[in-house]
């Protein structure tokens, strides 16, 4: 019996971890924010990233086939970009690198949907170690300031909170 609560307990616990999402807010020069999504329809592969980031220039290296479609890999000020023209909503991807070295991506399209206004509001309350814990819409929000912009990890607030 408690092998079957446990089991219970645990497939709550992960369904409520599916819906959490971190974003990347990054301030645009002259003013607004680019956002970045953990999540996004553009899977490459860990081979077609390792390729493109070798193949990166800062002009565009060369245009490589994906399982997107063709990709160009950017250098930049942010790390390496990749742009990919045929792809449905989720054009671009920005590589990140932890402290470990392991590439994670970051994508132009994904599911959560924030105002300029609420965008804001994390972006002013991101802390080194983690700033206060807002309420944004049906999110509980917690951010951090990184080097590459600011990171917000969102969960989504239980029913009836």
């Amino acid at each position: 019996m408690r092998i079957l609560l446990f089991a219970a307990a645990l497939m709550l616990v992960t369904s409520g971890w599916a819906n959490d999402n971190v974003l990347l807010i990054q301030l645009r020069p002259g003013g607004g924010f680019t956002v970045w999504h953990t999540e996004g329809e553009s899977q490459l592969s860990d081979e077609e990233v390792m390729t493109l980031e070798a193949a990166a220039k800062p002009g565009g290296g060369d245009e490589i086939p994906t399982s997107f479609g063709p990709a160009r890999a950017y250098e930049n000020s942010d790390g390496v970009t990749i742009r990919l023209p045929a792809a449905r909503n989720d054009k671009a991807l920005l590589l990140d690198r932890d402290n470990c070295g392991h590439v994670r991506l970051w994508h132009a399209a994904g599911t959560t949907t924030l105002s300029e206004d609420q965008i804001t509001d994390i972006f002013m309350s991101a802390l080194p170690e983690g700033g206060k814990r807002l309420t944004v819409g049906g999110y509980h929000v917690k951010a951090f300031i990184t080097p590459f912009g600011v990171t917000a990890t969102l969960w989504s607030i239980p029913p009836g909170k």
